[in-house]
């Protein structure tokens, strides 16, 4: 199956849910890798939306890349509560041990906010954490 031809069984299979853009880039995201301009304009015609339309959605959630990245990613919360919870103090810390190996990437709200700072790895998150915690968790991706 090329991947043209499985693009369009995406959006064939997410089309008819009440605002499918949404789940049809995700299930992109999770099948590529990435989003990439092809894509979206594969998309925006199975939906009949401008690919701008598109592009603004994608060019807006952190959760797409318009390239794939093998490497493994740590998200790590910046939002208000983190933030307050010492969440600063640790980004360099944590850059630092990832290296060009892991991707550290900032999201804003892990639902975790009386428990921060905090971090996702995967499908797990981690809560409370410190420098050598956080640290830990990179060097473990």
């Amino acid at each position: 199956m090329t991947i043209d031809e499985r693009l369009a069984e995406i959006c064939a299979e997410h089309g008819l849910l009440e605002g499918p853009l949404l789940p049809i880039l995700h299930a992109v995201q999770a099948e590529f890798g990435c989003v990439d301009a092809e894509a979206e304009r594969t998309i925006a015609k199975a939906l009949n939306l401008s690919r701008a339309e598109v592009h603004g959605v994608v060019s807006f959630y952190h959760d797409f890349r318009p390239a794939p990245d093998s490497r493994p990613e740590v998200q790590l919360c910046r939002a208000e509560a983190c933030q307050a919870r010492g969440v600063e103090a640790l980004v360099s810390a944590a850059e630092a041990a990832a290296g060009e190996r892991v991707r550290v990437s900032t999201v804003y709200c892990l639902g975790l906010c009386s428990a921060g700072p905090a971090a996702r790895l995967g499908d797990r998150l981690h809560a409370r954490l410190d420098e050598a915690a956080l640290v830990a968790l990179v060097r473990s991706a």
